[in-house]
C-alpha cells in the first residue's frame, strides 16, 4: 500500500520529512514484518493483529510512525488548498471544531486555522516520536508507563486529518484519482486502532454523521458508517 500511495501522491510534497527506521533494529524488522504482510494481499484486519511473540508496544510504536508517515504524504500533497482563507478554522465538517492545546504555547484550548493546526500537530508529534523517554529505539530499553496515552493521542490526532480531508479537500483527492489508496489507508488506520482500543469511538463522529450526494463521497459515507457500525457491536456486551 505504501508504495500505491507514492504512485499517487507526490512524495517530495511531504508535510514533514519521512520518519525511518534504523536498519537492524527490531523495530525496523516489525516494520518490515507490517509491510510484507500489505504488500502481499493479506486482509487488513488480520494484517493489523499483533504478531505471535512480538511486543505490543513495539508494534504501537511502529504503526504510530508508520501513520505518521502516510497522513503526512497524503496532507502534504492537498496542502495548496487548505489555507488560512478557505480553512479559517479547523474542523470536520460543520458541527466538528478541533482545537489545539499543548503544554508550551497553547494551554487552553485554542482555535487556529487548519495549516496552523496541521504545522503544530506534525511539530508535537515529530517532538514525540524522536524522544528516547517516550518511543525507545535501542534494544532491551523499556517503554514508559505512559506511552499507551501517549500514543492513543497521537493517532487521535491523526485521525483528525483524515477527517478533515475527506470532509474539506475530497475534491482534490478525487481529482488526483486517490479515493481508493486514501479508503484504503484509513481502513488500515481504523482496523489498528480498533484492533487495540486505541481512540475513542466518538472521533469517529464527524465521518459517519456527513451527509453528501456525488457517489464518491457516498460510497465514503457508507464505508465510513460500516466500519464505525462493526466497531461498536464488536464493542457491546449483548445478553
Amino acid at each position: 500500500m505504501s508504495m500505491a500511495l507514492k504512485q499517487v501522491f507526490n512524495k517530495d510534497r511531504t508535510f514533514r520529512p519521512k520518519r525511518k527506521f534504523e536498519p537492524g533494529t527490531q523495530r525496523f524488522e516489525l516494520h518490515k514484518k507490517a509491510q510484507a504482510s500489505l504488500n502481499a494481499g493479506l486482509d487488513l484486519k488480520q494484517a493489523v493483529q499483533l504478531p505471535h511473540g512480538e511486543d505490543l508496544n513495539d508494534w504501537v510504536a511502529v504503526h504510530v510512525v508508520d501513520f505518521f508517515n502516510r497522513i503526512n504524504l497524503i496532507y502534504g500533497t492537498i496542502s495548496d488548498s487548505c489555507t488560512d482563507q478557505t480553512c479559517p478554522v479547523m474542523s470536520g465538517g460543520p458541527k466538528y471544531e478541533y482545537r489545539w492545546q499543548d503544554e508550551q504555547k497553547y494551554k487552553k484550548p485554542t482555535a487556529l486555522s487548519a495549516p496552523k493546526y496541521m504545522s503544530l500537530l506534525m511539530d508535537w508529534i515529530e517532538v514525540q516520536i524522536n524522544n528516547e523517554q517516550i518511543f525507545p529505539t535501542n534494544v532491551g530499553t523499556p517503554f514508559p508507563k505512559t506511552f499507551m496515552q501517549v500514543a492513543k493521542k497521537i493517532l487521535s490526532r491523526l485521525f483528525r486529518v483524515f477527517v478533515h480531508v475527506y470532509i474539506h479537500h475530497f475534491d482534490c483527492v478525487s481529482q488526483m484519482g486517490a479515493e481508493a489508496h486514501v479508503n484504503t489507508c484509513y481502513k488500515h488506520f481504523f482496523y489498528f486502532v480498533t484492533e487495540f482500543s486505541l481512540i475513542d469511538h466518538k472521533e469517529l463522529e464527524p465521518l459517519v454523521s456527513i451527509c453528501v450526494k456525488d457517489s464518491n463521497r457516498q460510497k465514503l459515507l457508507y464505508l465510513c458508517m460500516h466500519l464505525f457500525m462493526c466497531a461498536w457491536f464488536q464493542k457491546r456486551d449483548f445478553p
